[in-house]
């Protein structure tokens, strides 16, 4: 059998063509590597630290892709991304202090198990809400310092910019918001990441959006970005136990290289209303999936272990595959000629 990296072919051509649907899915949504990655690890029988680390390596190499990707269309906005790394740190830290109070009470496994699968279902449910109620009109603009349309800017995102407390933050999209609101948004996000132990990307990117007013396009280019940061520190910290396996990695990379810059151009391509639809549809079969993982352990049936991550991973291919459907879309759209008068 032909070894490569010490693993045989088949295997690495698996996390190869894994590495690409994980890839689109992170350059679209700004998330969804590690949500897939490590859980798929563990079920194919690696220890858990070799998958949270491998996870992690995997996540920060495709996010720096994704993002130079974003960054070449316009869609990263540096300056509100250091300023989200920044309260997102600090909410991290006392995310942290309360998930170690509960481990002392014994009640963290179920507290966050809960929480988890409630945040995930319930801005799964709300994002599609909202897009499906778009009239679906409006696509992306290639110029991310466009002045952004008021009937486009969510109205909780609006009262929160009509607070001017100063310092004021010059945004792209030509948005102007309180340094102190940026910072307490960021704040919110890092104590929930910090408490529930995950990335944070599919709470990052909607409050963005919804919270702050940044256009969805910007909103993913700059999720991204703090991403890059944070895995970065993660992925140096267990390579340092030499915890991060390389014939994972490596193979998962060389699939994402290509699928991160083909989910990252589709932001450019499909209308805003499907970015969202297919982020909250994303969200629902994954509070789904993890519910039923929760449900396997409580109740010691293995084979629910498996099925969630079968569903896990039908839900992103599913979800990927509508993406490129609607890229391929679009561009026929764009390339069709139009009609003219004398026609």
């Amino acid at each position: 059998m032909i070894e490569l990296l010490g693993s045989p072919a088949w295997l690495l051509g698996l996390f190869v063509g894994f590495g690409v649907l994980i890839g689109l899915l992170f350059g679209f949504f700004g998330m969804g590597g590690s949500f897939l990655v490590t859980p798929a690890l563990m079920v194919m029988g690696y220890k858990t630290d070799v998958a949270v680390a491998s996870g992690l390596a995997f996540v920060f190499a495709t996010s720096v892709i994704a993002t130079l990707k974003h960054r070449d269309l316009g869609q990263v906005d540096y300056k509100l991304g250091v300023l989200m790394i920044a309260g997102t740190t600090a909410g991290i830290e006392v995310g942290k202090i309360g998930l170690h109070f509960l481990q002392g009470m014994g009640l963290a496994d179920t507290v966050v198990s809960i929480i988890y699968v409630g945040l995930l279902g319930g801005i799964g449910a709300f994002i599609t809400y909202q897009a499906t109620k778009g009239d679906g009109s409006g696509g992306i603009s290639h110029d991310a310092d466009a002045e952004a349309d008021a009937e486009d800017i969510p109205d909780i995102a609006k009262k929160i910019q009509s607070y001017r407390v100063p310092p004021m933050m010059n945004l792209r999209g030509d948005i102007t918001v309180s340094l102190w609101m940026i910072l307490g948004v960021a704040f919110v996000t890092g104590l929930l990441s910090g408490f529930l132990g995950v990335g944070g990307g599919f709470i990052r990117m909607p409050a963005l959006f919804y919270l702050i007013g940044v256009p969805v396009p910007i909103a993913v280019g700059t999720d991204l970005f703090e991403i890059v940061f944070s895995g970065g520190i993660g992925s140096f910290l267990y390579a340092m136990d030499g915890a991060v396996n390389l014939s994972i990695v490596v193979p998962l990379l060389a699939g994402s290289a290509l699928g991160a810059r083909l989910g990252a151009g589709a932001t450019s391509l499909v209308n805003e209303d499907e970015i969202k639809v297919y982020f909250g549809v994303m969200l629902l079969l994954g509070a789904l999936a993890v519910a039923v993982r929760k449900i396997g352990n409580v109740m010691d049936i293995p084979v629910l272990q498996t099925v969630s991550l079968v569903m896990i991973l039908g839900a992103a291919t599913l979800v990927a595959g509508a993406v490129v459907v609607s890229s391929i879309q679009a561009l026929r759209s764009e390339e069709a000629p139009t009609p003219t008068a004398a026609d």
